[in-house]
């Protein structure tokens, strides 16, 4: 994922924190912040210690973004999201991932809707 589509200092983490949208399910949380001058979406990404040893948080993280790779199309822009991900999260392979973070973002109303396809898997 190129640098400009994500989110490193602590200071944009609690803007988000603090003036986005949270939305979540049972495997992640997700904040989304509005920036309309911003011409592509950036994401966050929030792995606690809790959730596992370095080598399964780092896994979640290439999971995560990966996902969003796929989905970039799909994503609507002008955003950023920060995205916790919760224990349940350690056990999944990667589809599982991807199917819950595509929930949470249509919870969140975060996907353009006429471009993506859902499966009623």
């Amino acid at each position: 994922m190129k640098k400009e589509y994500r989110i490193k200092k602590n200071n944009e983490f609690q803007v988000a924190f603090k003036n986005g949208k949270s939305f979540a399910n049972r495997q992640f949380v997700i904040y989304a912040l509005p920036k309309p001058e911003q011409v592509h979406f950036r994401i966050g990404l929030s792995v606690s210690k809790k959730i596992g040893n370095a080598v399964t948080r780092n896994q979640i993280k290439r999971y995560i973004r990966q996902a969003f790779l796929e989905l970039e199309d799909d994503v609507k822009n002008n955003y950023d999201y920060v995205i916790i991900a919760r224990k349940p999260v350690a056990t999944m392979n990667f589809h599982e991932v991807k199917k819950s973070l595509t929930h949470v973002l249509k919870v969140a109303r975060a996907l353009n809707i006429k471009n993506h396809q859902y499966s009623k898997n």
